[in-house]
């Protein structure tokens, strides 16, 4: 292969990504099959403040080849979709399954490498509307990404 080549994902490595998404799913919140092909773990802090938006979902999730675009940075798509899984997952815990209505992406800065923390917030809690936001971090702190979104809750 040439310099001016595109470099090929490993299929060892892309198999056993797929395998391990597959073998690892259900089809349940943070176990579903795409959360698991992401490789996202998630985290909710505090979920017990009087003030509900202090509420976080916090993914992590490691960027590997299999989630890269053609520039070899983690593709738009894969850090929108965690963005609004972070979101949908908040929602879920606090009120039940929700549905995102709308949802606006601003992508600072490409991840190239190492561990992408993304964190998913109610910026105002309603009962049949809710605003949140989400936020996408570099293994250095630094902001890459973020959302703004419309979320329908769950009928009380």
């Amino acid at each position: 292969m040439s310099d001016t080549e595109p470099k090929r994902v490993d299929e060892d490595i892309a198999r056993a990504h797929f395998d391990t998404a597959l073998n690892d799913h259900a089809q349940g919140f943070e176990s579903f099959f795409f959360a698991r092909f992401l490789g996202l773990n998630f985290e909710y802090l505090p979920l017990d403040a009087p003030d509900a938006e202090k509420d976080v979902c916090r993914l992590t999730f490691e960027v590997a080849d299999v989630l890269r675009n053609p520039q070899g940075s983690l593709h738009g798509g894969a850090i929108a979709s965690a963005m609004d899984i972070s979101m949908g997952h908040l929602v879920n815990k606090v009120a039940g399954p929700g549905a995102t209505i709308e949802m606006k992406v601003q992508f600072m800065r490409p991840v190239m490498t190492g561990t992408v923390t993304c964190e998913g917030r109610f910026t105002k809690r309603g009962r049949s509307l809710s605003f949140m936001e989400s936020r996408v971090f570099r293994s250095d702190g630094k902001l890459a990404a973020q959302a703004t979104a419309t979320w329908k809750m769950p009928n009380p």
